[in-house]
C-alpha cells in the first residue's frame, strides 16, 4: 500500500513536464518534485507511515494519462458526506506537503503571468469594514485613541505591560534577557496536552540569550545530516506575573491581584515574568492579513468583545436605542482581524492580564466619579465600588509624549506625562457614536452571569456594574487599535521602489536576489503579491480553501498556511487547533464539519467531502516580509537568529522534513548571498529610526529581572524584581532608533 504515493508522484510528475517547459519556474518544480518522490522512497525504506489511501477506490481512478494536479481555485460543488478521518491525525507526510506547495507555487506563476508585474504596496487599499460608519463617528479620533491605547502602559493588569511592550521594535520585539519559554503546546498523538516544561536553552527562565544559541535546531558544518543538537524551546516576548485578578480600582493604573506560585517561570521559587508560547510578530503591516497571530484564532469577523468572531455564540454589545433605553445586539465587522487580535493580549494570562479580567473591568479603570459627591456623573460614570474615592487615569499618564508625535503632538502636556484629556472617557465620546457611549443606565451582572439593565446601582460592594462606556470598552479597544495600526504601513522600500519603476532601488546584488526569489528559490509561492504573503485580504478573499486534485484525492488546507518542517506537528499544531468552544480553527476543517456559514459567515469556495484529506496540523500562517531584517528571531518558535540561518534552512528543505512543505533549493552561497541581500532590500527606513507613522511615546518595558537564570530578588510578594528599560518619546522626524535583536 505504501508505494502507491510514490505512484501518485511520479504521475504528477509527467503532469506537469508540460506546465514546467512553459513557464520559468519549471526547473524548480520539477527538481522540487524529484526530491519529493527521493524522500518518500527514503520514507518507505525506514517503514515510515504514509498517508492512507483506499485501494479499493484508487483503483477506480482516473487513468494516468488525465491525471493532473488542479491548481484553479475550487468552484464546483461536491456530494457532501462525512469527513473521512486518517487513522492519525499526525501521519499525514511529505507526499501531502509536496503537493500543496506544488500547487501554491505553481498558483502564483499562473496568476504572475496573468495579472502582470505588481504595483507597489502603496497602490493596495488598506482592508477596513464595510459598516465601520456604524461605529466610528471621526476615523482621526479613533487612530489618536488607538495610538493611546496602544503605547499606554496602564492599560496591563500589572499597570507596565502595553500593547507595545511587545510591538515596540519594528513591530515586534529585541529584548533578549527572560525571552526563553518551554514547549508548552506541545500535545500528544491523541490530542490531550502534554506540555514540556524544561527549559532547554539556559536551563531556567531569566536567561540571557546568546547568539551561539542559535539555531535551535543545529547541524553539523562538516556533515548537514549529523544533527548537534536540537532543542523545542520558544523565543518570544515576557508579559505578566502568574497572578490571580481580584478587582480593579476605577482610576487606578495596577489592578488588584493575588500572587500565585509559578510552577513554570519561577527562579529559586520566585515568580518571574511569564513568557509567551510562540514567537512575536510584527504589527507593522499586519492590516493586509485576512486572519493574525500564527495559528490564525484572530478573526476575519470582529464580534466587538473577542477574537473569535462569529465562532462565539454568545458574544454581544450593548446599544443605546435612546439614552433611556439599551438593548444588546451582536454585531459583525469584517476585513476586522485586527479588532480581533487586539482584544486577544489585555485579557491573556502570558501577556497583559491577570487570570480572569475581563474587558468590561479594563475599561471600568479609566473610568471617573464626581470627586464633590461620590455620584456617578448624573448616570454616566460609575464607581466599582461606592464611597470609595477613586482617581482619574489620564491617558498615557506615566509617560511622556512628544510634542512633535504625529498623531498625539497637539495633545502633549512636554515634559508633563500624558495627554491634555483628563481620561479616555473623553477620547470615546470623540471618535464613537453615541448610541455605543451616551447612556443614563447600567449594565448590572449577578454572580450567576446574568445581565440586566439597571437605572441607578445598588451599593454593593461587587464590581458588577458598568456604564455602557465601560461594557463595550472591548468594542472600542479593538476598533481604535486596529485603526491605529492601519496606518502602520511600510511601503517606501527599495523594493516598493523598484516596483514603481526605479530601476536603481535595488542594488544589482539585489536584483539577482529578486530574480532567485521569484524563480529558482520560489520563494514568491508562499510570499506573493505586493503583501508578500498569501496570508492576505487579497490572495484569501479569492480562494479560502486552497485545493489540489490528483485523480479522485482531494487534499484541502487554508490558504496562507503552511507547514515548512520547523518544528514537528506534535510540539505545535498551529492552525491544525482548536477555538475555546471546540471547533477547529482550520477553516477546511470547519467546511468539513457544515459550519462554515455559521462559525465564519459565508460559503466555502470548496464543498468538502468524506473523501477528502485535510492538511492543517503544525501549519502557520505565512507572514509578510517587509523589515524582516528588523525582526529576528525568525519562525513562530524565534529558532533562527539571523537572515542567512534562515535561508540555509529554506536551501536545505526544512528541519523536519517528514512534514515540510519544502525541498531543497540547491542554491550556491553566492545566490544564498544574493538572496539575503534582497530581503535586506525589503527594509523602510522610517521603520529603522521611527519615523512617523512609526513615532511613539517614552515606553518603560520589563527586561528580564536582575541577576540571572540561578538567582533573582524576591519584591517581598514572591515575584522577582522588574528591571525596566526605557524606550525614549520620538516625533514624527524620528530618532536613533531601537538595536536589533542580539546585535
Amino acid at each position: 500500500m505504501g508505494i502507491i504515493p510514490v505512484i501518485l508522484l511520479a504521475l504528477v510528475l509527467t503532469s506537469l513536464a508540460i506546465y514546467s517547459l512553459l513557464i520559468s519556474r519549471g526547473r524548480f518544480l520539477l527538481k522540487f518534485l524529484v526530491t519529493t518522490i527521493k524522500q518518500a522512497v527514503q520514507s518507505l525504506a525506514n517503514r515510515r507511515k504514509l498517508v492512507h489511501f483506499d485501494l479499493e477506490k484508487f483503483s477506480r481512478a482516473t487513468p494516468s494519462s488525465k491525471l493532473g494536479v488542479d491548481i484553479k481555485p475550487q468552484r464546483q460543488r461536491y456530494r457532501s458526506g462525512k469527513l473521512n478521518l486518517l487513522k492519525s491525525r499526525f501521519s499525514k507526510t511529505i507526499v501531502i506537503a509536496a503537493m500543496i506547495l506544488t500547487a501554491v507555487i505553481a498558483g502564483n506563476s499562473v496568476s504572475a503571468q496573468i495579472n502582470g508585474s505588481p504595483a507597489s504596496l502603496k497602490g493596495l487599499p488598506v482592508p477596513e469594514p464595510d459598516n465601520l460608519g456604524d461605529f466610528v463617528k471621526d476615523k482621526t479620533a479613533a487612530i489618536k485613541l488607538g495610538k493611546a491605547l496602544f503605547w499606554d502602559m496602564q492599560v496591563g493588569s500589572d499597570g507596565v505591560t502595553s500593547c507595545a511592550t511587545c510591538h515596540f521594535h519594528a513591530g515586534a520585539d529585541n529584548r533578549s534577557k527572560n525571552q526563553i519559554a518551554p514547549g508548552l503546546l506541545r500535545i500528544n498523538a491523541d490530542g490531550t496536552e502534554n506540555p514540556d516544561t524544561v527549559f532547554n536553552v539556559g536551563g531556567s527562565p531569566n536567561y540571557q540569550l546568546k547568539p551561539e544559541d542559535f539555531p535551535f535546531h543545529k547541524l553539523s558544518p562538516d556533515n548537514p545530516a549529523i544533527v548537534v543538537s536540537d532543542r523545542n524551546d520558544i523565543t518570544s516576548s515576557q508579559g505578566v506575573f502568574n497572578t490571580k485578578f481580584v478587582d480593579v480600582i476605577p482610576g487606578n493604573a495596577e489592578d488588584q491581584v493575588k500572587s500565585e506560585p509559578d510552577p513554570v517561570f519561577n527562579v529559586g521559587g520566585v515568580n518571574v515574568r511569564r513568557v509567551e508560547p510562540r514567537n512575536t510578530p510584527t504589527v507593522i503591516n499586519s492590516v493586509f492579513n485576512f486572519r493574525n497571530f500564527w495559528d490564525g484564532r484572530a478573526q476575519e469577523i470582529f464580534n466587538g468583545v473577542n477574537s473569535f468572531g462569529l465562532r462565539d455564540p454568545n458574544a454581544s454589545v450593548v446599544k443605546a436605542q435612546n439614552p433611556n433605553q439599551l438593548e444588546f445586539v451582536k454585531i459583525s465587522l469584517n476585513h476586522a482581524s485586527l479588532a480581533s487580535q487586539a482584544v486577544g493580549p489585555p485579557l491573556s494570562s502570558f501577556e497583559a492580564s491577570a487570570n480572569g479580567r475581563t474587558f468590561e473591568e479594563i475599561g471600568d479603570k479609566f473610568g471617573r466619579i464626581d470627586r464633590k459627591s461620590h455620584s456617578t456623573a448624573k448616570g454616566k460614570k460609575l464607581p466599582r465600588k461606592l464611597g470609595k474615592k477613586l482617581s482619574r487615569l489620564r491617558p498615557l499618564g506615566k509617560q511622556l509624549v512628544d510634542r512633535e508625535d504625529s498623531v498625539l503632538g497637539a495633545d502633549s502636556r512636554w515634559p508633563k506625562p500624558g495627554l491634555k484629556d483628563a481620561n479616555y472617557d473623553r477620547l470615546i465620546k470623540d471618535a464613537f457614536k453615541p448610541e455605543w457611549w451616551k447612556s443614563n443606565q447600567l449594565i448590572q451582572i449577578d454572580s450567576e452571569g446574568r445581565r440586566t439593565f439597571v437605572n441607578k446601582p445598588d451599593n454593593s460592594p461587587e464590581t458588577d456594574e458598568f456604564t455602557l462606556t465601560e461594557y463595550n470598552f472591548s468594542l472600542f479597544f479593538g476598533l481604535a487599535v486596529q485603526l491605529y495600526e492601519s496606518t502602520l504601513i511600510s511601503d517606501d522600500t527599495p523594493y516598493d521602489r523598484f516596483l514603481e519603476g526605479n530601476t536603481t532601488a535595488l542594488t544589482e546584488q539585489q536584483q539577482r536576489g529578486k530574480g532567485l526569489f521569484d524563480g529558482k528559490a520560489g520563494c514568491i509561492g508562499c510570499h506573493g503579491g505586493v503583501e508578500l504573503t498569501i496570508a492576505s485580504v487579497s490572495s484569501v478573499e479569492k480562494q479560502r480553501i486552497g485545493a489540489i486534485n490528483v485523480g479522485t484525492l482531494r487534499i484541502l488546507f487554508d490558504n496562507g498556511f503552511l507547514n515548512v518542517g520547523v518544528r514537528p506537528s506534535l510540539e505545535d499544531t498551529g492552525v491544525g487547533g482548536q477555538d475555546p468552544f471546540g471547533n477547529p480553527l482550520s477553516e477546511s476543517r470547519v467546511a468539513a464539519l457544515g459550519k462554515f456559514p455559521l462559525l465564519l459567515g459565508s460559503t466555502p469556495n470548496i464543498t468538502v467531502t468524506s473523501n477528502d484529506v485535510i492538511a492543517a496540523d503544525g501549519s502557520f500562517k505565512t507572514p509578510g516580509l517587509r523589515n524582516v531584517e528588523l525582526t529576528a528571531p525568525y519562525f513562530h518558535n524565534g529558532g533562527y537568529l539571523t537572515l542567512e540561518q534562515v535561508v540555509d534552512f529554506y536551501n536545505r528543505g526544512g528541519d523536519f522534513r517528514q512534514a515540510s512543505a519544502i525541498a531543497p533549493l540547491g542554491l550556491t552561497q553566492a545566490e544564498k548571498d544574493d538572496l539575503v541581500a534582497f530581503l535586506k532590500g525589503l527594509t523602510d527606513n522610517r521603520v529603522v529610526h521611527d519615523k512617523a507613522p512609526f513615532d511613539h511615546p517614552q515606553l518603560f518595558v520589563p527586561n528580564g529581572h536582575p541577576g540571572n537564570e540561578a538567582y533573582v530578588t524576591n519584591d517581598g510578594t514572591g515575584k522577582a524584581t522588574d528591571r525596566l528599560l526605557e524606550i525614549p518619546a520620538v516625533g514624527k522626524n524620528g530618532g536613533s532608533g531601537t538595536p536589533n535583536f542580539l546585535s
